[in-house]
């Protein structure tokens, strides 16, 4: 007889509205309770009603649910915290702009971007990542962005028609209704005349004793003078690029010069094959072609290496021929679902050192003998790395 009665219960409020919000029941049929943020579970709902403790200190729970409180977690070694655990939410850990804590991981992962027709939800923060939503009725997303929501379409005003509607990707297109289309000059047997077609939208335009062609030149001029300064922009901004171009590479030389103790003309030789050595490397020890040279690892830490130097390495891994950022990542112990993650990113070789300066035993030793691996001997001389140098045969 009980199950019947507890079954006609469940029956009755789910008729009248009154849903169990956990989807359990007592064993009497009473709805059981959920616990609040920042509290567990002491003793599961059965027999009686759920019995709720606050969590202890070293512990969090973050949701209204049935759970129990979790242990709280630590950020990773060279990470720093933004937030201590508190009772109803775990650790924080600080990432860089434009990055998350990916806590299944453990490392900064870039913050993905919502499409055009998409907004941010949630902004990619903290918290996690970018949680976009597809942009509904009268909002619009022309960008790809982790951080604008969806804008309102714009409304033509009264002075204005609607040429093409609001979409999701894209805003409202409006046109002045006073704006008139012309129709172009014909010339007669008798004269200039303008032909103009009646109707709304066209300008009633008078005849016109305009000597033929002075119209066209004016605009020829125009785009002519048009022309003649964009071409002039580009020149000039040629003409910057190659200067702050040459200026990098002089203080970059000058940099590794004054690490090595050497001049810039003796600190590296270059090849045919456009790869470079270091100097004081080769005269140390001259390795026989396609041979390495086994001796101490350098102990440097990467993170201490000049911003330039670390720059060079970046530009080498991403841009340059054969084995890249991907297959140092592996060499160096990463899964490939990290590598994907730091794909998403506008500079992944970047992401993936960066990340991996801020494990222990990040030294130039380790990381060379990683470059080695993959076959990278002109990323190896970029780094200056005695212990670890590379012939090129």
């Amino acid at each position: 007889m009980a199950p019947f009665l507890i079954c006609g219960v469940i029956l009755l409020k789910v008729v009248f509205g009154d849903a169990c919000t956990s989807g359990q029941l007592t064993e009497s049929g009473e709805c059981c309770s959920v616990c609040p943020a920042g509290f567990g579970v002491a003793v599961e709902c059965g027999k009686e009603d759920t019995k709720c403790i606050p969590c202890p200190q070293g512990t969090f729970s973050s949701s209204e649910d049935l759970s129990h409180c979790v242990p709280c977690s630590r950020c990773p070694h060279g990470l720093p915290m933004s937030a201590p655990c508190s009772a109803n939410e775990d650790t924080q850990c600080e990432c860089d702009v434009g990055f998350f804590y990916f806590r299944a991981y453990r490392l900064c992962a870039p913050c993905s971007k919502c499409k055009r027709g998409e907004g941010a939800e949630e902004q990619c923060g903290p918290k996690g990542d970018t949680q976009c939503r597809s942009c509904g009725p009268g909002t619009f997303s022309e960008e790809h962005t982790h951080t604008k929501p969806c804008q309102r379409c714009t409304q033509c005003t009264d002075s204005e028609v609607e040429i093409r509607a609001c979409i999701p990707n894209s805003d409202t297109l409006c046109m002045d209704k006073k704006l008139h289309i012309i129709s172009r000059e014909t010339t007669s047997l008798s004269g200039v005349e303008n032909v103009t077609p009646g109707g709304e939208g066209f300008a009633q335009v008078t005849p016109k004793h305009t000597p033929q062609g002075e119209n066209g030149n004016n605009n020829i001029l125009a785009y002519v003078s048009v022309l003649a300064a964009v071409v002039l922009g580009l020149l000039v901004y040629v003409a910057y690029k190659c200067w702050r171009s040459c200026k990098q590479k002089k203080a970059l030389s000058k940099a590794r010069a004054a690490e090595l103790g050497a001049s810039p003309e003796g600190e590296k030789l270059q090849s045919d094959s456009g790869v470079f050595l270091d100097s004081q490397s080769l005269q140390d020890n001259q390795p026989s072609k396609g041979t390495k040279r086994d001796s101490k690892q350098d102990t440097r830490l990467y993170v201490n290496l000049p911003p330039q130097r670390q720059e060079e390495v970046e530009r080498l891994l991403q841009e340059g021929a054969g084995r890249g950022w991907q297959h140092l990542g592996q060499a160096l112990g990463y899964e490939t679902e990290q590598l994907d993650l730091f794909g998403h990113g506008e500079a992944p070789a970047h992401t993936l050192l960066s990340n991996w300066a801020q494990k222990e035993g990040s030294t130039l030793g380790v990381l060379c003998s990683a470059l080695a691996r993959i076959e990278r001997p002109d990323v190896v001389s970029a780094l200056n790395c005695p212990a670890q140098g590379v012939s090129v045969v």
